[in-house]
């Protein structure tokens, strides 16, 4: 097997996030040996894998969880997203920094934090991170019910997971929080990985294009295989529309919510997502830059607590 060289920190993540160094791929194929045969050497000479690969991208990512979480189960249909483990790692401890500023700087711990992942998907990547790195409860809420029966098994695998994920089907597509979030339910942070295309032709191109970026080669194929995804990837409006949408509905949970949060992709949305907030009076806004390889994201984080109202909060639940 290749050496895979000196192992250099990705200074974009996450002081705390298990792979800022590069990917230490002896340890990663002892513990996913398939891994082993998708390894090749980059155009720099030291060994990778092709990132275009669907195959062996989903192969890393399952070494990662194995090897820096623990979880040796993780199964899901091939047709949906696979998430870089990286990227969603850094929401949660960011996430897990936004909750430590209320807390004297403290990172609160335990199940007695709870997360609602909408969109959670056949991976249940979220909780999984959530769940191992600091202990917190999760609801998973999606509308496609083979992602929610995915998640589920998931969850049922691993033992480290059992009775702190509960996974909720959405039966109302239009809906984002309502039908899945009783009244009585308090929320200590949202998190969500939007949509980000408009339809499937925007889809399509999108792929084409993130394929030739990784790989350097054209994909003439007609139609890629997004069988199961169109809750993942497609959204009528796009992005904005689903933040936009998130936003009006965050205001029935007003007081059952300390801090609602948010993927953006595209910074050019900002200015409509503040707009929007301000009209529904949110009482403190904050974005979070992000960023993992070539890609720059940022978190947009809402809260429509009260100082008074949020030390309560914190006092009563943490």
């Amino acid at each position: 097997m290749m050496p895979s060289g000196k192992r250099q920190e990705k200074t974009a993540l996450h002081i705390r996030n298990k792979n800022r160094e590069r990917y230490d791929l002896p340890a990663l194929i002892q513990a996913v040996p398939e891994l082993e045969s998708h390894v090749r050497p980059n155009k720099y000479g030291a060994a990778s894998i092709d990132f275009s690969d669907p195959r062996a991208v989903k192969l890393l990512n399952t070494a990662l969880l194995h090897h820096y979480y623990g979880i040796h189960h993780w199964s899901f249909p091939d047709g949906n997203l696979c998430p870089p483990i990286p990227g969603r790692a850094d929401y949660l401890h960011h996430i897990a920094d936004l909750l430590g500023e209320s807390n004297q700087g403290d990172i609160p711990l335990g199940e007695n934090i709870t997360c609602l992942d909408v969109g959670v998907g056949a991976s249940c990547i979220y909780p999984i991170i959530g769940v191992v790195e600091y202990g917190w409860s999760f609801i998973g809420s999606d509308s496609d019910p083979k992602s929610i029966a995915s998640a589920g098994q998931i969850v049922e695998a691993n033992a480290a997971l059992k009775g702190k994920v509960e996974c909720r089907l959405q039966k109302n597509p239009r809906f984002i929080f309502q039908t899945i979030w009783p009244a009585t339910d308090k929320i200590d942070a949202v998190i969500c990985n939007p949509p980000f295309h408009a339809s499937l032709e925007d889809a399509q191109k999108g792929t084409k294009r993130k394929i030739k970026n990784l790989s350097g080669k054209k994909t003439n194929i007609p139609q890629l295989n997004f069988s199961g995804l169109f809750s993942e990837l497609i959204y009528e409006g796009g992005e904005l529309k689903f933040i936009q949408n998130m936003i009006w509905e965050s205001r029935k949970y007003a007081k059952n919510c300390f801090w609602f949060t948010t993927l953006v992709s595209k910074k050019s949305h900002l200015k409509g997502i503040y707009k929007l907030l301000e009209k529904v009076e949110a009482k403190q806004i904050k974005t979070i830059p992000m960023g993992t390889g070539n890609k720059q994201s940022r978190i947009v984080a809402w809260t429509f607590l009260s100082e008074q109202a949020q030390a309560a909060w914190v006092t009563a639940r943490w």
